[in-house]
């Protein structure tokens, strides 16, 4: 599995702007001397020695940015926030302000206590009782004033009553059993992948796996200050150990970043790696996500299990039986195994552990091959660089992980600078793995807006992580397999540590029996043509991909290629566009119209710019402006004048939204077909506008326009027409269109169900809504 957005997890460009000067600076001498390093050890002690105490100062003047310092200051602004939205009666965002503030406020402090006895107020409101009844102890173990007290013991008992009348526990519904365990078959020309054991249906579990280690991406997982004063970015609302959904985290003690949904989650985190990385939490988000996620990784498995993995006769390798391998063990030949939870033995058929099964274990994560050489020189320095300079950090601190500390005779920790320069090289070991294995992990986010009719909600991304198992699945363009994300259950499950972040791989079209199962990498054929794909691949993962997809295009020759302009029409008489040379021209030859490539292009970059300006302006007005807003008038206004004032300025902007949207859909009109995928978006958009606006029959006419646009697009049974076609539903359902939502529903339901979990909330909503209809009928 892996990551397509990884431009996004690698340093700050500031600092890849620094070493690049670092690696010009070397001259052609030290450049090729470097170069010709393919040891990790070699190269991470090459770039420890040219790290010196400017490139730390330089590293320090960019950790200002991404500052984790507790700060009451912003504790007191946070909570203030907290209250506006409480008095709006947006209880979601208060709880998360609220929290917020407990991530600044200084331990033992009046305003800690503060913060978690109004998140409690919040939280009841939710609710979410069990959380409340720990944010009131919490209060009044901080110090909450005594005088005030009364308000705790009140929403106590209000607590404990509901808590009562809540008491039937809703069973925990059961997750599908994967069809049939995969076979690990291993060529040489090839290496490791999975074969399909028997034939799979359309929509069949073929494969779990768990993350052996994973890092949350803050904000919209591009290289913005942490924790800016009006956006609630992922890091606050996801669990930073096992990424359950949390309103009221309990905070770190040392830093004002990480947060967790429960003690338990808190103190596991600091136990296997947050002891290490807190120190240097501001470093981490500089360097980057795959810097991080490289560290973590390390620092989980620990000395003894590193120390076995980089000794090729120590390694472990899943139990395979005899009867279920195909070829010989120790043959050079073709081998395949069935995929198996059994005991592990020793693995002694190759020196790198990369010819072998290791399952789950952390030997799955180090056998992925580091292409060290495949990596640009320049590229290699940067990573190595990155990873030199975090260390020199890292030897500041004070504390070591439990896995990694070597007690001396008397039970101290002793100097560990030996197991740091192990650490190091795994470090970046794994961090030039996770280029090609790493896989973001998405959720549905919902935009919580108490004032909307139709909540917005999208595919985010919040963390990347690495899956040891779903790392064996080959790329192809057009693949047979998609993939949906199980979250942590949290610090409260049941059990004795937090279930795991876990993924799960369906077939999304009938699979037989020996064929592969194939995944996609992000290039995707429904998404761009071969040229760029290939370009992609080859960057980024280093093969040359020949998927059926790739084939079919590339003997398609370039003549063919070149020529196919789809989605764009002529501006004269709306027949389509064909290329030539740098010219897209009429296909109807007496209709003589002819564009430049550059021009075309300028064009639709100027519809998209127009596109994103009306979509900030249908969204700035919610968590961000509007409440800067609010707060300065508050001063000056009644609470009911100040809502008044907001909700005037809210419909102004949609409604200049709607212009912009109308004016661009007119000039899209002019040079792109309906199905162009541009239109869909337009489409989307003023579909989400008319349904804000509470007239769901306009909306469901423009998110019919959306849906055709992305079924020729991406095809029948993508992920994305499914979505778009659930939203399709819940209009005609607002609408009172009992007819067309029926006719919506079995086909949302039915694509949704080759991609998604049957637990989740849309597949969940659909059948609800189906119920609703039926009844009604």
């Amino acid at each position: 599995g892996t990551d397509p957005e990884l431009g996004m997890d690698l340093p700050c460009p500031e600092w890849a702007q620094h070493v690049e000067r670092r690696w010009s600076g070397l001259g052609s001498a030290g450049r090729d001397r470097f170069s010709l390093l393919t040891d990790l050890d070699g190269i991470f002690l090459s770039a420890q020695s040219h790290v010196q105490n400017e490139d730390l100062e330089v590293l320090s003047g960019l950790c200002g940015r991404f500052s984790v310092k507790k700060c009451p200051e912003r504790a007191a602004r946070f909570r203030e926030q907290g209250n506006l939205s409480f008095k709006s009666r947006d209880y979601t965002s208060a709880a998360l302000y609220y929290s917020r503030g407990v991530c600044h406020a200084g331990k033992g402090t009046e305003q800690l206590s503060v913060c978690y006895a109004n998140r409690s107020a919040a939280l009841l409101h939710l609710g979410s009782y069990r959380k409340c009844l720990q944010d009131i102890q919490r209060a009044i173990d901080e110090g909450y004033p005594e005088h005030l007290r009364h308000k705790l013991t009140d929403r106590r008992a209000q607590c404990l009553s509901r808590l009562k009348e809540q008491e039937a526990a809703s069973s925990e519904p059961q997750t599908p059993q994967a069809s049939g365990l995969p076979r690990v078959h291993v060529t040489p020309g090839k290496g490791r992948h999975l074969l399909a054991a028997e034939s799979v249906v359309a929509g069949e579990v073929v494969l779990r796996d768990e993350a052996f280690g994973l890092v949350l991406v803050p904000g919209d997982g591009r290289h913005t200050a942490a924790g800016a004063d009006c956006v609630l970015g992922t890091e606050h609302t996801y669990c930073h150990h096992c990424l359950c959904q949390t309103s009221s985290c309990v905070p770190c003690g040392g830093c004002s970043y990480a947060r967790y949904c429960g003690q338990r989650c808190a103190e596991e985190a600091w136990r296997l790696y947050h002891c290490l990385e807190c120190p240097v939490g501001s470093e981490l988000l500089a360097l980057g996500v795959l810097a991080h996620l490289a560290l973590r990784v390390a620092l989980k498995a620990g000395l003894k299990e590193v120390q076995r993995a980089s000794h090729s006769r120590l390694g472990t390798v899943s139990d395979v039986p005899e009867a279920a391998s195909d070829g010989k063990p120790g043959s050079c030949g073709e081998t395949s195994y069935l995929l198996s939870d059994l005991d592990v033995e020793e693995c002694s058929r190759c020196s790198d552990h990369s010819s072998c099964y290791h399952g789950r274990t952390y030997l799955g994560v180090y056998s992925l091959l580091p292409h060290v050489v495949s990596h640009a020189p320049s590229l290699r320095f940067l990573l190595a660089f990155t990873m030199a300079a975090l260390f020199q950090r890292l030897r500041e601190a004070e504390t070591s992980p439990e896995m990694w500390s070597c007690p001396e005779e008397g039970g101290d920790i002793g100097d560990w600078r030996e197991e740091q320069s192990i650490l190091g090289t795994t470090a970046l070991r794994h961090m030039m793995q996770l280029r090609c294995n790493a896989q973001a992990v998405t959720a549905v986010r919902v935009k919580e807006d108490s004032s909307l009719a139709v909540q917005a909600s999208g595919e985010v991304r919040i963390a990347t992580a690495i899956f040891p198992v779903l790392s064996l699945l080959n790329h192809s363009c057009c693949p047979n397999t998609s993939l949906s994300f199980s979250l942590g259950r949290g610090s409260d499950a049941a059990g004795s540590s937090a279930s795991g972040v876990t993924v799960t791989v369906r077939a999304c079209r009938d699979v037989a029996a020996g064929q592969e199962l194939l995944h996609c990498y992000g290039p995707h054929c429904s998404r761009m043509d071969v040229r760029e794909r290939q370009r992609l691949l080859l960057e980024q993962y280093f093969f040359q991909c020949h998927c059926e997809a790739c084939e079919l295009d590339l003997a398609a020759g370039p003549e063919k290629l070149a020529a196919a302009s789809p989605g764009l029409q002529c501006e004269r008489c709306g027949r389509s566009l064909q290329v030539r040379a740098d010219v897209h021209v009429c296909s109807q030859p007496s209709c003589g119209y002819r564009i430049s490539a550059p021009d075309l292009q300028r064009r639709v970059q100027t519809l998209q710019h127009r596109l994103d300006q009306a979509v900030d302006l249908m969204e700035n007005d919610r968590l961000g402006e509007e409440e800067q807003q609010c707060e300065a008038c508050l001063l000056c206004m009644s609470p009911r004048t100040m809502i008044l004032r907001c909700s005037f300025a809210s419909l102004w902007l949609l409604e200049g939204a709607l212009r912009v949207l109308q004016d661009t859909t007119t000039q899209a009109d002019r040079i792109l077909t309906k199905t162009h995928p541009l239109q869909g978006e337009l489409a989307d958009a003023v579909a989400r506008l008319y349904a804000t606006m509470g007239n769901w029959n306009l909306a469901a006419a423009h998110l019919e326009l959306s849906v055709a646009a992305v079924r020729c697009q991406f095809g029948e049974d993508s992920v994305e027409l499914g979505q778009q076609l659930f939203k399709l539903a819940q209009l005609y359902f607002n609408g009172r269109d009992q007819q067309a939502a029926l006719s919506v529903i079995p086909t949302a339901r039915r694509v949704l169900s080759l991609h998604c979990d049957p637990h989740c909330e849309e597949l969940q909503e659909l059948q609800q809504m189906e119920a609703c209809l039926g009844g009604a009928g």
